[in-house]
């Protein structure tokens, strides 16, 4: 809906900008105004402090590995009429393909390129919104290739209240998922990749933030494999995902700051190991490398947090049995860290969990209804192990 600016109404109001307190003038880079008509709109810079980021960006800000993104909260009762998406020339060429969802709704599927985009809003969403606070969470979809070049973001909302539109923190989930893997991991070929992902389920359904480090076709150790330059060991420390090898816009790697992570990751989840067995790493060799790894990040980022290890759920096979690598390996990480007095890891035995019916059958890869059934029993797992949904997004 286009504002209707009338002659009377000149004074551009700052933006409230607070979580207990107002912002002083400096930072209200963000402006909002209302029109008679009681349309608010908000204009928010990529480098507005309140706004939320999910997974990892880079300093242009750009996006990189699967569902990386943005959240925003709004107060005032109200109904969203456009959200504008603005983005820069880094933006993947031609289209980065996102999704939305309002109020923890379903999520919406869209693609944009570099310059305004009007982020789809299908008739339920534009109703208003019962609660104080109206969120929004716009993430990348896929995971390879798929950065989004943030400048900022327009939104107008039509306010009953009649009050300046108010952006807020962002009630984050004080539940918050580390997953870390290759394609299983990613919604691979799915229609709207990590969103349709087993673990970005699960992280939805428990109410929980999610961070999905995870890369097709990766090893895990720090070898080439099907066009990554590096395994998981050394890329999962790195800003980028192994995109970057390819990029003629940004074709290095910088350190990825952990202390970006907000949440603080609550439960860290590997499922990984199928690329090193595609390219005959020597069962002893991935061991090894499965030790130091979650040593390095046992000791460098997560002292407390419970670590889940996936066994593989193996390739199915149209008839006879899935086809499983490295038998025991995975028994052996874990009691290998248990030797050293890790006693906060657990084995996630995934076999039976996948069939010949829940894959592509031109890849082997889950299908969307494969990617619900192993976040159906994932999700039964954590609660059996102990851990249950929240009752309510913190904002619902």
């Amino acid at each position: 809906m286009r504002t209707l600016l009338l002659p009377t109404v000149s004074s551009i109001l700052a933006i409230l900008v607070s979580a207990t307190t107002i912002v002083s003038a400096s930072f209200a880079d963000s402006i909002a105004s209302v029109t008679e008509d009681f349309v608010a709109k908000v204009h928010v810079p990529h480098t507005h402090p309140l706004l939320f980021h999910h997974g990892r960006w880079d300093d242009a800000p750009e996006t990189w590995w699967s569902a990386s993104g943005f959240a925003l909260a709004l107060s005032t009762p109200s109904t969203l009429k456009s959200i504008t998406l603005n983005l820069g020339q880094n933006t993947t060429f031609p289209l980065v393909a996102l999704g939305v969802s309002i109020n923890y709704g379903e999520w919406v599927p869209f693609n944009a390129s570099a310059g305004p985009n009007q982020v789809p809003l299908p008739s339920l969403l534009q109703t208003k919104s019962k609660k104080e606070i109206t969120t929004i969470r716009i993430l990348t979809q896929m995971y390879f290739s798929s950065q989004m070049h943030l400048e900022s973001i327009d939104i107008e909302v039509s306010s009953e209240s009649h009050l300046p539109l108010t952006l807020i923190p962002y009630p984050a989930s004080p539940l918050a998922f580390e997953f870390i893997g290759d394609s299983f991991s990613t919604g691979y070929t799915t229609p709207l990749g990590a969103l349709q992902a087993w673990d970005f389920i699960v992280a939805e359904r428990f109410k929980a933030e999610q961070s999905i480090v995870a890369q097709p076709g990766a090893a895990l150790v720090d070898i080439f494999s099907f066009g990554n330059a590096h395994g998981m060991s050394y890329q999962f420390f790195k800003t980028e995902d192994t995109s970057y090898y390819y990029s003629t816009v940004h074709n290095y790697t910088t350190p990825w700051n952990f202390r970006r992570d907000v949440p603080k990751r609550t439960h860290v989840v590997v499922h990984i190991g199928a690329n090193d067995a595609s390219q005959l790493v020597p069962q002893s060799l991935f061991v090894s490398t499965y030790i130091d790894f979650l040593t390095r990040i046992r000791k460098e980022l997560y002292p407390t947090q419970p670590f889940f290890l996936f066994t593989p759920w193996g390739w199915p096979q149209p008839s006879g049995p899935n086809a499983y690598y490295y038998d025991g390996a995975y028994q052996e990480v874990l009691d290998a860290r248990k030797s050293m007095g890790d006693d906060n890891l657990f084995l996630v035995n995934t076999t039976g969990w996948v069939g010949y019916e829940d894959v592509f059958l031109d890849n082997l890869h889950p299908s969307v209804e494969g990617h619900a059934k192993i976040a159906r029993l994932f999700s039964a797992w954590l609660e059996d192990w102990g851990l249950k949904p929240l009752e309510a997004w913190p904002a619902q």
